[in-house]
Formats: C-alpha cells, sequence, structure tokens
C-alpha cells in the first residue's frame, strides 16, 4: 500500500493495511473515516469496513480513559501471590472490577498483577487492606504507588511504525495538559462532572461512538456533546487508547520489567525507557524498586537482546527484575479471551 523506510514487522494476523489503519488510530482516534481514507489513500468504503472487521471480532478497540494524576484517580500497580490453582480464578475476579485496569498472570502462574484506578483513597484502601486479604488463597501482596507515568496514556507506542513521515505529521494532534506534576503546564486537577462521567461511560466502551449516541446517553445536543468530548480532549483529562493484544501484531513476548534506580538518576532512566519502542507503559513507583517498565518483544530471543543491549547499555541502573507475563487477563478495561478483547459483564450493583 506504502513505501516504508522502517523495518518490516513481525508477522500476525493483521495486514499492512490494517496496522497503518490502528497507527493512524493511535495518533487520532476519533478522526473522521473520511480523514483517515485521505491519509492512507484508500477509500472511505475500505477503511470502514477494515475498522468494523478489526473491532467486531475483538483484535482492535478504541476506547477513551481518564488521565490518572489529572482528574484525581489513585492509581497503584499491584503484585499479588497466590497459591498456583487459585491464581487465575482470583485473577479473573479481579478483572471483573471496574476500577482494575488490566490484569496479567506472571511468574509461573502464581503472580498476579494489575493496576488500579480507584476514585477515592477509600475505595482503594477498601480493596488492599479488607478484600484482597480476605481472599481464599492469596499469600501475599505488594501494593506501589504510582509516583510519575514516563510512557503510557496518550504517547504512540512505537511498535506500530508504518506509516510515512507525512501521514504521521497529517492525523497527529497537539499535546494534551501532561499528566505529570501539577505544575504550570497542568495547573490544577480537573474534576469530571455527571455529565462528563456519562460521556466517559459511552466511550469507554466505543471510543469512536458518534455524537447522537453521546447526545442520547448525556441529553446534550450533539453540538455540546462534541464540544465537551473537545474540552476533555484539550484539558488532558481524557485521552483515546487503541488497545490491542501485542501477539496480534507478532509480538509474541510480553514481560515486566523492575528497576532498582538510585533517586538521582531515575528521571534520567525512565526518560531513556520511555523513549524505547519496546516499552509502551514505564513508571516510578513506591517500593524496594523505584521504576516498572512494561516490556513487549518480537520473541525471548529479542527480548534477552532488548535486556542485554538496551537496558545494559543505560546507566544509572543497579538492579533488575524481569518478569515474564504468562497470559493477559483484561486490557484497558477490556477482558481478553483466545488472544480477543471482549466487554467485561456489567458490574455487580
Amino acid at each position: 500500500m506504502m513505501e516504508t523506510m522502517h523495518p518490516a514487522p513481525p508477522e500476525g494476523p493483521l495486514d499492512a493495511l490494517d496496522r497503518a489503519l490502528v497507527q493512524a488510530l493511535t495518533l487520532d482516534a476519533r478522526a473522521p473515516f473520511a480523514r483517515l481514507a485521505e491519509v492512507l489513500e484508500v477509500s472511505d468504503q475500505t477503511v470502514v469496513r477494515r475498522y468494523r472487521r478489526l473491532r467486531t471480532t475483538g483484535l482492535v478497540r478504541v476506547v477513551a480513559l481518564p488521565m490518572g494524576r489529572r482528574v484525581g484517580l489513585f492509581e497503584s500497580w499491584l503484585r499479588i501471590q497466590c497459591a498456583p490453582d487459585a491464581a487465575l480464578p482470583v485473577a479473573e475476579a479481579l478483572a471483573r472490577r471496574p476500577d482494575i485496569a488490566w490484569v496479567t498472570l506472571n511468574s509461573g502462574g502464581t503472580e498476579i498483577q494489575c493496576m488500579t484506578r480507584a476514585r477515592t483513597r477509600q475505595d482503594r484502601d477498601a480493596l488492599l487492606l479488607e478484600k484482597l486479604p480476605r481472599t481464599r488463597r492469596v499469600t501475599g501482596i505488594t501494593a506501589h504507588t504510582i509516583l510519575r507515568k514516563f510512557f503510557g496514556g496518550p504517547e504512540v507506542w512505537a511498535g506500530l511504525d508504518v506509516l510515512r513521515p507525512d501521514q504521521v505529521a497529517a492525523l497527529e494532534r497537539p499535546s494534551p495538559a501532561a499528566d505529570g506534576p501539577l505544575d504550570a503546564a497542568c495547573p490544577a486537577r480537573y474534576a469530571l462532572d455527571a455529565t462528563e462521567l456519562a460521556l466517559l461511560a459511552v466511550l469507554g466502551q466505543d471510543g469512536r461512538a458518534g455524537y447522537p449516541e453521546l447526545a442520547r446517553a448525556t441529553g446534550l445536543s450533539e453540538s455540546t456533546a462534541r464540544r465537551r468530548v473537545e474540552r476533555l480532549r484539550d484539558a488532558g483529562a481524557v485521552f483515546f487508547d487503541v488497545e490491542i493484544v501485542p501477539a496480534q501484531l507478532g509480538y509474541e513476548a510480553e514481560a515486566t520489567l523492575v528497576l532498582t534506580v538510585p533517586p538521582a538518576r531515575l528521571a534520567e532512566v525512565g526518560a531513556a525507557l520511555g523513549s524505547h519502542p519496546e516499552v509502551p507503559f514505564a513508571a516510578a513507583v513506591t517500593g524496594a524498586a523505584s521504576l516498572m517498565a512494561v516490556v513487549v518483544c518480537r520473541d525471548t530471543d529479542a527480548l534477552y537482546t532488548y535486556l542485554t543491549e538496551r537496558i545494559g547499555a543505560v546507566p544509572g541502573i543497579q538492579q533488575v527484575e524481569l518478569i515474564p507475563t504468562l497470559r493477559n487477563v483484561k486490557r484497558a478495561g477490556m477482558l481478553v479471551e483466545d488472544g480477543r478483547l471482549v466487554d467485561p459483564p456489567p458490574a455487580a450493583p
């Protein structure tokens, strides 16, 4: 479809046009189909057909997510140790909770990792101090507060790299307010009101939901719904995530890196990891180790090369723990079944 100067990506069930469309959506998830078709140099009908197939088969989902610190969420990375026969049921139970963003099975199937996104400190503490400790066959819990994200959110994962520079430039949006320190670049927390929460309830299931649907869900006019969505994006309160299971792109090796870094080097090392195309998420965390990152590679050989050549070349890292991901259970609020994304069941009242 198009020429590229980049190395060919790994094989997977998505062809070149599918990959180009997915990358285009990561740049502007709500771009009109006509605009996507123009940039990708294909017909409108082709883009619509491709997107509908990717979405209905669970290969790709576009969802809107609140920007953690900007809207006051309490985000924590949990490592939960379980008896071998209990890990999967506990992971599946966690995946059904709306305040859990993603869940994986790790480390021989006896460890669960997950990310909490609680709206209040009380909700977070209830999970950590009451519900999980009382869960049968849970043998240990460590909770790490997310202090600062170096990559993960509105940034575009470099694992998709098939568009030409001019195509990327045609779709890129201005950077929203940062999900970092509340300073001049991000002057105050953004309090989501009831209407915006109603918008997010719809967009969290389908990030490309039309304005007529958003208007019906909120009681707004279509033009007002459009303005509210744009205000949320421009304020950095919400970002649109294009979620795909990496194996569908031919990336078979996933792992969590846990790094010990002295405080004086933390920002430097975090920024270095955030610039690596193998890393879709990196953050400074509390605990004995100070930095965690999710790593996605073609295979275990590529993961070894990344560890020895890329991580090994970053100055300031004192210790490294590499934890393989055995199974994705939930990603960006959606369950993963047979490598495909499906909606979770409604939360219990």
